[in-house]
């Protein structure tokens, strides 16, 4: 489009200011809206994916079936199962893992970070592969130090959360960090609970846990030891230290999960995938209040849209004998439907300009509210909202094209103005 068109187009925005704010507003509060309510549910998506329930899709959590018959060795996780898995296609590594059996709790009394405390806890501990959690230990190995010295262990990441925003501020306990938790000491007696009846000649295994990190791979209501500390517990206890809990398989690829899910239900196993499915519907949910408000917001638009074709079909009619004369001195049909298209375009690109910069604004306001306003909670993001540059670029694009769209017609109209029945008229 030639540089000459562009003083006129500004000279006939000029003459009817009205119509072309009206239309520029129109297109503002739709791109507005959209940029303001994908941006806001991508960000609460983040927060379900990465933080409520972070799930690795590489990731199938095998279990023994809760009803097996018990063919070609199925229903049962030891190691012949563990090695049918380790050959299935598309399976690039297998972690074992196994409960202790024996209950569990603990009671600690002393100085907590600076604060007396005096808890007693009923715990859960599962054991895992040292190469699972690996990332994620800060402090010596994570292997089994033997009956004498404390027990390696790992804290869930989102149980800290929890601690840090609900726990804590309630009992005036002072915040944590995994940093600070790595080399804190607790007791923690097996074969002993608070709930459950244990039999008399049961004797409790006194022991000591030393945390060595956080993980999100670690148990949430409890705490995860080394797969041969957690055998031998069993042992001593007396109970099975052969039969595995769980067995976590990681695919090659992401792509090969629903083949090996197949393969596991072929082999009388189980998938557990409740958490998955629990951040599937939580995601769900996010999406279809995103799209449903996303969708409003491109309906105003596709009415901003109706309202700027109604104007330029209104500024056509009434420029026909300024049209009629630019033909009649050599203008074209196509340099009258660029000019018309080009005030459109301009109009698109000031709305969507507008829109996506009030959008940022009210998104930017609304976290520095929920920042003052909002009391601490669990998974309390420092911002409620994500904006990739394709979304921004996106919302400037729909002003465009709404524009556009909308002045389409009437251009086409402009341009088959005939300059002969004009003038004569």
């Amino acid at each position: 489009m030639s540089a000459s068109v562009w003083p006129l187009v500004r000279l006939s925005l000029s003459r009817d200011r009205r119509s072309a704010l009206s239309s520029t507003f129109g297109l503002a509060v739709g791109v507005a809206s959209l940029v303001f309510f994908v941006s806001l549910g991508l960000g609460v998506g983040r927060v379900v994916r990465e933080k409520v329930f972070p799930v690795d899709s590489s990731l199938v959590e095998v279990v023994p079936a809760s009803f097996s018959l018990g063919l070609l060795g199925g229903g049962k996780l030891d190691d012949t199962a563990v090695a049918r898995l380790e050959a299935l296609p598309g399976v690039s590594r297998v972690f074992k893992k196994m409960n202790v059996r024996a209950p569990a709790v603990t009671i600690y009394r002393g100085d907590f970070f600076g604060r007396p405390l005096h808890m007693g806890l009923e715990v859960l501990a599962v054991g895992v592969e040292p190469d699972f959690v690996k990332r994620d230990v800060l402090m010596g190995e994570f292997v089994d130090p033997g009956p004498d010295k404390p027990i390696p262990a790992l804290a869930s990441t989102r149980l800290l959360e929890i601690y840090n925003k609900s726990f804590a501020p309630q009992r005036s306990l002072p915040q944590l960090s995994g940093q600070m938790l790595t080399g804190f000491v607790f007791p923690i007696d097996f074969n002993r609970s608070f709930v459950t009846a244990t039999p008399p000649s049961a004797s409790s295994i006194p022991a000591q846990a030393q945390l060595v990190g956080v993980s999100d791979r670690a148990l949430l209501a409890g705490v995860t030891i080394p797969l041969d500390v957690a055998r031998r517990l069993n042992r001593t206890a007396n109970l099975d230290d052969v039969t595995f809990t769980a067995v976590t398989v990681q695919t090659a690829d992401p792509s090969a999960v629903p083949l090996v899910v197949e393969a596991v239900k072929a082999m009388g196993l189980s998938v557990d995938d409740q958490e998955r499915r629990m951040a599937e519907n939580a995601g769900a949910a996010v999406a279809i209040s995103t799209s449903s408000l996303a969708l409003l917001s491109v309906l105003i638009c596709v009415l901003a849209a109706f309202n700027i074709a109604h104007a330029f079909s209104a500024a056509v009619r009434a420029r026909e004998k300024e049209l009629g004369v630019m033909r009649a001195v050599g203008a074209t049909r196509a340099a009258l439907f660029r000019l018309v298209l080009a005030e459109a375009l301009l109009l698109g690109l000031v709305g969507g300009l507008v829109g996506t910069l009030v959008a940022l604004a009210a998104g930017l306001a609304l976290d520095a509210t929920a920042t003052s306003l909002l009391p601490p909670f669990p998974f309390k993001p420092e911002s409620w909202f994500l904006r990739p540059p394709w979304l921004l670029a996106g919302g400037v694009g729909l002003g465009v094209l709404a524009a556009a769209g909308g002045a389409f017609f009437p251009a086409r109209r402009a341009a088959a103005t005939d300059p002969a029945r004009v003038l004569a008229g």
